[in-house]
């Protein structure tokens, strides 16, 4: 039997759960408590320089008084970038440049970011439950 099928299962939800919440708060992070150095360093760079060409570009940051579906989907792509959403605030001071087209690329990117790391957030749950090597 070959490592991979001996190893597969033999995670906890616990461990699942943890790997999850770090994975969200801080990208890669989950994948460096598993052990994933690579895959750690690739998403967090992947996610962070997503978030930072966002902010770079001054584009918009959902905010939690969303008024309709669209501002509120937006709201929950923007807060799966995790650190970054937190970090967003304190940095874009000066508010989003909308009006030009590089605001709106901006504010595409930074939500970008935000699902990207839901998935990999999911990867390693799944990682931490044994149910992926």
């Amino acid at each position: 039997m070959s490592e991979a099928v001996k190893k597969q299962g033999t995670g906890s939800l616990g461990l699942g759960i943890s790997v999850a919440l770090a994975s969200w708060a801080v990208p890669g992070l989950g994948h460096l408590m598993l052990r994933r150095w690579g895959k750690a360093a690739v998403y967090f760079l992947c996610v962070g320089g997503l978030a930072c060409a966002g902010l770079a570009m001054r584009g918009g940051i959902f905010g939690a008084d969303a008024t309709d579906m669209f501002d509120r989907l937006g709201f929950f792509a923007d807060m799966g970038a995790g650190v970054f959403y937190f970090l967003a605030h304190m940095i874009q001071t000066a508010g989003p440049d909308v009006a030009h087209a590089s605001g709106d690329y901006g504010t595409r990117l930074f939500a970008t970011a935000g699902i990207l790391n839901l998935l990999t957030v999911l990867e390693a749950h799944e990682i931490g439950r044994g149910w992926r090597t």
